[in-house]
């Protein structure tokens, strides 16, 4: 039994030495320390073991295991360290090495071009206000002057959700909420997305962004509006711009006009960039139309206003001389990292 007991422990601890896996290591200790491992078949054959000699196999056996079991927990021990030393090494950090400088965003040529003129206007003692981009019919063309058989709703080539919910066609929507507040007087810049069906191409696109502005209170006239545009004008393109006015119509406003500015790149000489004339359009604007200041419970008589609207991408591709305005919208870093 001894010399049994000797043999296995020799064979158990070179098995050991060589293994180099916890699953092989786990083999072993089945093998030998398992329900039918070799020391439970050695404790099966004590039947044939003397009586007086059966403490003394017992024990002999059980000295065994221990000494087994201590060889399987120290090779474990050994292999997890190694196992440990060597993830270490792998994933070792050379702090001496330069870091990863990381990259950050900036803000879009759109929102450089809205935050200039939002900030033209707060100087200018301007509210900038929100409305909804899904509104009703009335509010969009009705309350503007443009009824049901308008020839102006055909041309905006609307998107209609419902009969009478559509995606906006223009901020001017805007103000109609704000002057049914009845809080007046009201000076105020309405900036938003809007959404018109049509073709994408270098200045056109289904969805564009539009700043319309407002001013309503007693003894506005059309002076008051040149001398804002004027000055909003010299701000933003720069202090020897100029301005002119021709005439035009819009259902909302009446005297209607659309305003020009002095080319900023020739100074008004002629080039490339103003197409020889001088001049840029920039937007269109007016005296608020009495009925509109009627339909929204203002007394034409007492009060009076101005409009204007004016696209916001089309201020940024002339403010940064960008010729396609699918450049805002295509993603493409090579250009945006120009802002």
């Amino acid at each position: 039994m001894r010399a049994r007991l000797d043999q296995i422990r020799e064979q158990v601890q070179a098995q050991i030495k060589s293994c180099d896996t916890a699953d092989k290591l786990n083999e072993i200790r089945v093998a030998v320390l398992g329900k039918k491992g070799q020391l439970t078949e050695l404790l099966k054959s004590m039947k044939d073991v003397a009586p007086e000699e059966r403490p003394k196999v017992g024990q002999m056996v059980n000295e065994a295991r221990a000494e087994i079991e201590r060889v399987l927990e120290e090779q474990k021990t050994r292999m997890e360290k190694a196992l440990r030393e060597a993830r270490m090494k792998a994933e070792v950090i050379d702090v001496t090495l330069p870091a990863r400088k990381a990259e950050l965003g900036h803000r879009h040529p759109n929102t450089i071009a809205l935050e200039e003129v939002e900030r033209i206007f707060v100087g200018m003692g301007y509210e900038v206000v929100e409305g909804p981009e899904v509104e009703r019919d009335y509010y969009n063309f009705e309350a503007l002057n443009i009824p049901a058989d308008h020839p102006a709703k055909d041309e905006q080539d609307t998107f209609f959700v419902t009969g009478d919910i559509l995606l906006r066609t223009q901020t001017s929507g805007v103000q109609v909420h704000e002057m049914e507040k009845g809080k007046l007087p009201i000076r105020m810049i309405a900036p938003g997305r809007v959404f018109r069906a049509d073709e994408v191409d270098a200045t056109h696109s289904p969805s564009f962004h539009q700043i319309e502005g407002l001013v309503i209170d007693k003894n506005i006239t059309f002076a008051d509006l040149k001398g804002t545009l004027a000055q909003f004008s010299r701000e933003l393109f720069g202090e020897n711009t100029k301005v002119k006015f021709r005439p035009h119509h819009f259902p909302f406003t009446e005297p209607s006009a659309e305003m020009d500015v002095s080319c900023f790149k020739c100074g008004g000489r002629g080039c490339r960039f103003c197409k020889g004339s001088g001049w840029i359009e920039i937007l269109g604007c007016g005296m608020v139309h009495p009925h509109v200041l009627e339909m929204s419970n203002i007394d034409p008589e007492e009060y009076t206003g101005f409009a204007f609207g004016v696209g916001l991408e089309r201020i940024a591709l002339l403010k940064y001389e960008i010729d396609d305005m699918r450049l805002l919208y295509e993603n493409d870093i090579r250009f945006l990292r120009q802002f």
